[in-house]
């Protein structure tokens, strides 16, 4: 790997670098449902890969480009899918078992709003590391001259999230009882 990929490959995993020693560390005290564990694993792997290949040259985007006619490498919009699909189930999570909001029709809003939190600012990251080397950031950022990134980036993330929400909140609820011992149901999905 020469030199001036190690910014990328940094940039990119971050959040799995920042993320594993956390879990990892809280495992014993505070362990999350196999499926918070499971989605925080797949979103990884997303991370890692685009950081790998960079983001505008996975192959898998690629491919999603042959298939459907698209005129740019959109395998970054994965990891802004998940970026909303994994915050928001993880964030329920720990608010309803730490917080007076389970079973709060709060539950669902706040949680949104965090997953919107963390992807806003990791688009002030990606800003702020096109300020930093505008020469070399395509790599990180992979917008490939799209003028609409940063909203599309936003609004995937909110679609994840609510994905999350309504076709996830069932299994959550019912890992979250067996985790906790609380009774259910935990709360509503939206």
């Amino acid at each position: 790997m020469s030199s001036w990929r190690y910014p990328c490959v940094l940039l990119a995993t971050a959040p799995v670098l920042l993320a594993l020693p956390v879990l990892v560390f809280t495992a014993r005290r505070f362990r999350l449902t196999t499926l918070a564990y499971s989605l925080i694993a797949l979103h990884a792997v997303v991370l890692m890969v685009g950081g790998h290949y960079s983001y505008a040259k996975v192959p898998l985007g690629f491919w999603m480009a042959d298939w459907f006619g698209w005129t740019r490498n959109n395998y970054d919009k994965i990891g802004h899918l998940m970026q909303g699909f994994v915050p928001v189930l993880v964030t329920r999570e720990i608010l309803v078992r730490t917080s007076p909001l389970r079973g709060s029709r709060w539950l669902a809003p706040l949680c949104l709003a965090m997953a919107m939190a963390i992807s806003a600012l990791y688009e002030i990251v990606e800003w702020l590391a096109s300020l930093a080397d505008p020469g070399d950031t395509e790599a990180f950022l992979g917008t490939q001259g799209y003028v609409w990134d940063t909203q599309t980036d936003m609004a995937l993330c909110l679609v994840g999230a609510v994905l999350a929400l309504v076709c996830l909140s069932r299994l959550h609820d019912r890992q979250l009882v067996r985790r906790t011992g609380l009774p259910g149901p935990v709360a509503s999905a939206l």
